[in-house]
């Protein structure tokens, strides 16, 4: 069940200068807290993910038609419950939606109090340490002191990282899961160009949308960019010979000619039904201008992950071979920041054919190791 905290001690004050004067972030939890809340484990969820990682959740107040069924059923569901990787007879176990969402936390379609309108484009920039700095203030009101661990997959491992990094005694353990430390030209380039696809839809209005159809063809082509980079091609492929192409896959001119090119239409059309393009704008711009150090505010490398070290963290980072969206030389990256640093890092690699979503299909890869490193075996 989704729950909500607000944030009304004072005007929040995001790291480019942006303002909100309050925020919340809706969030759920599975297990229970002990009696010194130490046993807590803070995940954060990936790009257009939701704080809803386990069990089924039918309705989400705020979300209208944006929570789609394929919502229902928890993303990790099968790494979050008794027994498995994220055991909740052992652990409390938090999820939260990113400040700037919208599943639940305020984000760009949240109503302005102060126009009584959607925010829209007057939405501020959020950052990577702004998530941190509002999650912690979530543990606060929840009771939680030191973490038994953060753990993040993709886009929330980097903001697993400036957890840790930003609050280095309130981490025992990090688990980042096809993750880095920085990002590459590469994918700052192919965040440009979904986010130029978003900007050059007619209907985007510069992000004020909402009393219209809003930028559907660009957020459906900006996710036709990205899905090629989260499932191996090989697997594209497969998935496409199942299908055949649809009479309505007709453009203006163009029609769709064969089940790869329908497959990627399709995975665009489904994917507008349930997100929303301004906060897609929002954390694709923070994770094209990640940089850990920065993020933590520190000079170097070096100095970041030193407060690791000294807070006694233990990190476990995993690769997977056959990821295109953030490759395993970036893991590499991470691990010998930390081994610099004398971080004590295990760095794993999955060998799988499921690319950089194996961590959403793949649970037994990934279970014996994470259930080890929290202290299960």
């Amino acid at each position: 069940m989704t729950q909500f905290f607000t944030i009304n001690d004072g005007p929040i004050r995001l790291r480019e200068g942006g303002e909100l004067p309050t925020a919340t972030l809706a969030y759920e939890s599975w297990g229970e807290l002990n009696a010194e809340g130490t046993n807590a484990i803070l995940l954060f969820h990936a790009l257009s993910g939701s704080h809803h990682a386990s069990g089924f959740n039918p309705q989400i107040p705020g979300t209208g038609q944006l929570w789609q069924p394929e919502m229902h059923e928890g993303w990790w569901s099968d790494m979050i419950g008794p027994g498995k990787a994220l055991d909740t007879n052992r652990f409390f176990i938090i999820c939260a939606n990113y400040l700037g969402g919208c599943y639940g936390s305020t984000g760009p379609a949240s109503i302005n109090e102060a126009t009584g309108k959607p925010w829209g484009s007057a939405f501020p920039h959020v950052t990577a340490a702004d998530q941190a700095e509002v999650q912690a203030k979530l543990l606060d009101h929840l009771g939680v002191g030191k973490l038994h661990a953060v753990v993040g997959p993709s886009v929330g491992g980097l903001i697993a990282l400036t957890f840790a990094t930003r609050f280095p005694q309130r981490v025992k353990n990090v688990i980042s899961i096809a993750s880095g430390y920085k990002t590459t030209v590469l994918n700052k380039l192919i965040l440009f160009e979904q986010i130029l696809a978003i900007e050059n839809d007619p209907h985007f209005n510069g992000g004020d949308y909402y009393d219209n159809s809003g930028p559907l063809y660009g957020l459906a082509l900006a996710r036709m960019i990205s899905h090629k980079t989260f499932v191996h091609l090989d697997a594209i492929e497969r998935r496409a010979r199942q299908d055949v192409v649809q009479p309505d896959d007709i453009l203006v001119w163009y029609r769709v000619r064969d089940q790869f090119q329908s497959y990627m239409l399709h995975q665009g059309k489904k994917f507008v039904r349930r997100f929303d393009a301004n906060t897609y704008l929002r954390i694709n711009d923070m994770w094209s201008r990640y940089d850990g150090a920065h993020e933590g505010d520190a000079e170097t490398p070096a100095d970041l992950f030193s407060r690791c070290a000294e807070a006694g963290q233990k990190w476990l980072v995993f690769s997977i071979d056959s990821d295109f969206c953030i490759y395993p030389e970036e893991q590499t990256e991470l691990s010998k920041h930390l081994e610099d640093a004398k971080v004590n890092v295990m760095h794993l690699t999955v060998h799988s054919d499921k690319g950089h979503d194996s961590f959403l299909l793949e649970p037994d890869y990934y279970t014996p190791h994470i259930s080890w490193m929290l202290g299960q075996a």
